[in-house]
């Protein structure tokens, strides 16, 4: 068995090396160079797991306990074996692997109505405690936009909004539409920063509990809006419309339904913003763990699948926006948060959820960082003249809105 595993890893870890502890031997794979980590596998029955489906397996294995770290923490294994597998040239049983993943996803797309409900409350609903261990003060859960190398995650989700609300040139008492408007955190600053009238929709009844809190906490319950609605369920006709981190959980065969729905829902001289995780290597299966574990139903798309869709609703593409390490960096922030307070996180959920949730914020960030996953924005809009014609007014509006966050911010501290 040691044999077989050792023949295995060597043709995954090819720069870099990592030791191997089983219940009878003790071996290094790799190049030879001083190990990253050392991995315990606890019996012999996890060294086949992870042989038949690596790339599901081992998450399965850390979060079981089957494999653990005694030397390195779970970061650097998944560093180490993402950085061996993009990009790479893959053993055939791999490829062969991943083919067969990719063909048979589309036959795990059905994404209703109801079925939308029950993903996002598989994952949003478990509870605002867990979420406040490891997000920003707002709770944004979704890429940040780092300014400046080094800046706090405050800083940088505040920058996003920023960012974000500058794209989509909101003037005071526009109606916006956010879709997928988590805890409520962008469509409040659009509310309050910018004098939006803020329309919120999600499917997960806990997000909406803090959002309807959080509004009524700022007096913003009058300008802020927030319900449990699909984006297929929504009415009316709106100046902007903005979605950050949703379009993930739409499905492969719901694009052509949702842009179609973004061009009847957006006034003809309105503008759009749409932010999704995407792949910059083309089409290709979202991680099987992740979709068991964390997102079920969720589908991370190369600009390849989104465009055409975009084109069929007859909505014109203004202006895309690829953001690569900001994500990695967002990633890296929670990482070290959850794992400060672990303790606590164990205490409400147990020590397996943990390991899970572990994985989940260190793949994740090997992702972005190592691999080809990135973040799109999509700045959309029904006529050629929505927007100006250079994005210098980007930068000049974002100016605007930081010397207010400050007035804000002082008009507040003043006794």
């Amino acid at each position: 068995m040691e044999k077989l595993l050792q023949r295995f890893l060597n043709e995954i870890i090819k720069k870099g090396a990592v030791e191997i502890l089983t219940p009878r031997a003790v071996f290094r794979v790799g190049d030879g160079a001083q190990t990253a980590c050392a991995i315990r596998f606890r019996d012999d029955r996890a060294a086949l797991d992870l042989m038949r489906n690596p790339e599901f397996a081992f998450g399965e294995l850390y979060m079981d306990g089957r494999i653990e770290l005694v030397r390195g923490t779970i970061y650097d294994a998944l560093a180490l074996i993402t950085r061996n597998l993009a990009r790479a040239s893959l053993p055939p049983w791999l490829r062969l692997l991943r083919r067969t993943r990719d063909r048979l996803r589309r036959f795990k797309r059905r994404n209703v109505l109801t079925q939308a409900r029950r993903n996002a409350e598989f994952h949003h609903d478990l509870g605002e405690q867990l979420y406040r261990l490891f997000l920003d003060d707002d709770m944004q859960y979704s890429c940040a936009y780092f300014e400046e190398p080094g800046a706090a995650l405050d800083e940088a989700q505040k920058a996003k909004a920023r960012h974000i609300a500058a794209k989509l040139l909101i003037e005071p008492d526009d109606e916006v539409l956010d879709i997928g408007c988590g805890w409520g955190g962008l469509g409040l600053y659009l509310a309050q920063t910018c004098g939006a009238k803020i329309t919120g929709v999600t499917l997960s009844p806990r997000q909406l509990d803090v959002a309807r809190r959080r509004a009524r906490q700022a007096q913003l319950a009058g300008s802020a809006d927030f319900r449990l609605e699909d984006y297929r369920e929504i009415g009316g006709r709106f100046k902007r419309i903005v979605s950050v981190g949703m379009f993930e959980h739409v499905g492969a065969d719901y694009y052509d339904a949702f842009f179609a729905r973004i061009a009847s829902l957006l006034d003809g001289n309105g503008v759009a913003l749409i932010s999704t995780i995407g792949r910059a290597d083309g089409p290709g299966a979202t991680n099987s763990w992740i979709t068991r574990h964390i997102f079920p139903g969720g589908h991370i798309p190369a600009l390849s699948e989104i465009v055409p869709s975009v084109e069929r609703a007859g909505l014109i593409i203004c202006d895309i926006e690829v953001l690569r390490l900001h994500y990695a960096e967002t990633l890296a922030h929670w990482r070290a948060s959850f794992a400060a307070r672990r303790e606590e996180a164990e205490a409400l959920y147990g020590p397996k959820f943990c390991r899970m949730w572990e994985f989940y914020l260190a793949g994740c960030e090997c992702a972005f960082r190592f691999d080809v996953e990135v973040v799109f924005q999509l700045q959309l809009a029904n006529s050629m003249d929505a927007v100006p014609i250079t994005r210098n007014y980007i930068p000049d509006l974002e100016a605007r809105l930081r010397a207010k966050e400050n007035a804000q911010a002082a008009s507040r501290a003043a006794p």
